[in-house]
């Protein structure tokens, strides 16, 4: 399986409607990880405005919110 990671931080809205997004689009094929960027100044500077942003470990590819099924897809291939 391929690993995604989901960069978001408790109570965010916007991170659990990309999970509604994803989610049934990669059920087989890929891990996804959360992690929550709050737990370090380093990625609170890089992702704070931006998450969620999902990245993928086998290319280093990142996609920022927002974004819809397609564009999701397309992210992937």
């Amino acid at each position: 399986m391929k690993n995604l990671i989901l960069y978001s931080t408790v109570g965010c809205h916007l991170c659990e409607q990309a999970l509604a997004i994803i989610m049934p689009l990669i059920q087989g094929e890929y891990l996804i990880t959360e992690v929550d960027i709050s737990e370090s100044d380093l990625l609170m500077a890089r992702y704070g405005v931006r998450i969620p942003v999902i990245l993928r470990e086998d290319s280093g590819a990142e996609i920022g919110w927002p974004f819809d099924q397609q564009a999701f897809v397309d992210f992937l291939r």
